[in-house]
């Protein structure tokens, strides 16, 4: 399970708290401490700051049912479930091979229905529950890689810019020879995204196929 760790504003402090990890942040007048010999200047605490307030709004709308199964489907993901299904199953074998020898009843006797049938409803269930547990993390997973695009796209345009504001204060200054750089002409030109995005399509389709294992000819075993 993800450790979120929530970022509050306190008197004068940075503090963040969770149940599961617990570091404290000290906000001073220009930089935040998280630990001895380690600070955080301001811009990188509000980055923090702005990331813990769009992963706990993301958090804060996840229904209850939803909470439950996630937080099951953790569980099961550990090594100790594991030991205890194997546990479960050995014990429920013996009982029902070796109790009779004790004085036992025999509840489900070889090939043991009753384990099979508990067996495969845990099993759908277990799917089930990963399933959905996966479906909310690819709709976190689409709307975070939606934003990375979206900075990096800003970015990009950003960089753009700086590179021809620089390319145009050289050519005035009077003591900087005045000389043409095309790699630096080329990257002040903001870059056709339409385009990239059309010659990787291409480029895909070209090695698929070229690629005898997803040819449509390919042999077929």
């Amino acid at each position: 399970m993800e450790h979120i760790v929530l970022l509050v504003r306190g008197r004068g402090h940075l503090r963040a708290s969770k149940a599961y990890d617990e570091p404290r942040f000290q906000m001073t007048s220009a930089k935040h401490t998280v630990a001895p010999g380690a600070e955080l200047s301001e811009h990188v605490a509000h980055n923090i700051e702005t990331i813990a307030h769009l992963q706990t709004e993301t958090e804060g709308k996840v229904g209850r049912n939803q909470r439950t199964i996630e937080r099951i489907t953790a569980s099961i993901g550990q090594p100790w479930a594991l030991n205890a299904i194997l546990g479960a199953v050995g014990l429920w074998v013996a009982l029902n091979t070796l109790g009779p020898r004790v004085g036992l009843p025999r509840m489900d006797p070889p090939p043991f229905p009753w384990l099979q049938g508990a067996m495969s409803l845990s099993a759908l269930l277990v799917t089930t529950m990963i399933l959905t547990t996966q479906n909310r993390q690819a709709k976190r997973l689409f709307h975070r890689g939606n934003l990375e695009l979206q900075v990096n796209l800003v970015a990009e345009q950003k960089i753009a810019k700086l590179i021809s504001l620089i390319e145009e204060l050289r050519r005035d200054l009077p003591s900087v020879r005045d000389r043409v750089d095309p790699v630096a002409n080329a990257m002040a030109e903001p870059v056709d995204h339409e385009a990239v995005l059309t010659v990787l399509e291409e480029n895909t389709v070209s090695e698929k196929a070229h690629d005898p294992a997803t040819r449509d000819d390919a042999p077929r075993r």
